[in-house]
């Protein structure tokens, strides 16, 4: 009993755990309801299957050479990273989905429209519906599987750097967004975790802010806050090489604006990115024009 109560102080007293915000709290608070439940029920500590042992194998450790240490360590990391990308997509769908609360933001005369939603907390959620001359998979290679190279068509994205891959499917990023004439916002930054998901017919991509040790907020950008966000990639029914468009926004930009003023600069990212998408896809495909 002991050993288990010391175990758990050491976890939750861990400097990376206390500077955890959000979805990380929770998954800490899950972890210790869980060890305290099983504490209770069985007069001893089992070690959940997901929980990061970096966290409960305080005297493992020592029995194993710093080079194994670390082989765990970095398995720990994937794990929390995969989970996170997972819970941000279905958190993103449960809202994206939802049929109440939406109401008309903006048009385009090419036919995208715009709802918005407030959520609880007064926060205003964006939802773009599209139609592109790409199916889902091309799509994906675009917007994941090549995401660094996504500044090279978008001018409103100086970089962004992939810092870490979990599989085929999660990754860990960095972005930096453009100065440029007419933001309203202004510079920022992200650090975010980006996860893909594939169903019969459809293509999911969602993401949400997370922390990465080696690259704390960097000096001369306000870091702004991801998610949970997704983009849902559908085929049409009778055009598989085109592709239904659903992309949540929901940001956080930090810094001291208001908030009417971020409402409308917003939906006009949106507006934009699928300008330039649509543009990119033109240059790929010069058939297709619309």
């Amino acid at each position: 009993m002991q050993r288990a109560v010391l175990k758990l102080c050491c976890g939750i007293s861990y400097p990376h755990v206390r500077s955890m915000a959000g979805l990380q709290r929770a998954a800490l608070a899950a972890f210790g309801q869980e060890i305290s439940v099983r504490l209770q029920s069985r007069g001893q500590m089992s070690r959940p299957a997901w929980s990061p042992s970096r966290w409960t194998r305080h005297q493992e450790e020592e029995k194993t050479d710093p080079a194994e240490q670390r082989t765990t360590a970095l398995a720990d990391e994937d794990v929390f990273y995969l989970r996170r990308g997972e819970e941000a997509l279905n958190e993103a769908l449960e809202i994206v989905e939802s049929k109440d609360g939406w109401t008309p933001e903006m048009a385009e005369k090419n036919g995208d429209v715009i709802y918005s939603k407030v959520l609880m907390g007064n926060r205003k959620v964006f939802r773009l519906e599209a139609e592109l001359d790409a199916s889902p998979e091309e799509l994906h290679d675009i917007l994941f599987v090549r995401v660094e190279e996504m500044h090279e068509w978008n001018p409103n994205i100086r970089r962004i750097r992939v810092l870490k891959h979990v599989g085929r499917n999660t990754m860990v990023t960095h972005e930096v967004s453009a100065e440029t004439a007419g933001n309203l916002i202004g510079q920022r930054d992200f650090l975010s975790v980006r996860h893909s998901s594939k169903s019969e017919s459809r293509v999911y991509l969602g993401g949400a802010a997370t922390q990465f040790e080696s690259l704390p907020p960097q000096p001369g950008f306000v870091r702004a806050e991801d998610g949970p966000t997704c983009i849902i990639l559908q085929p049409l029914q009778d055009h598989p090489d085109r592709t239904r468009f659903i992309w949540l926004l929901n940001m956080d930009v930090k810094g001291w604006l208001p908030q009417s003023l971020v409402n409308k600069a917003l939906p006009r990212a949106q507006a934009d990115f699928t300008k330039h998408l649509r543009l990119h896809l033109t240059a790929q495909n010069p058939e297709h024009k619309r």
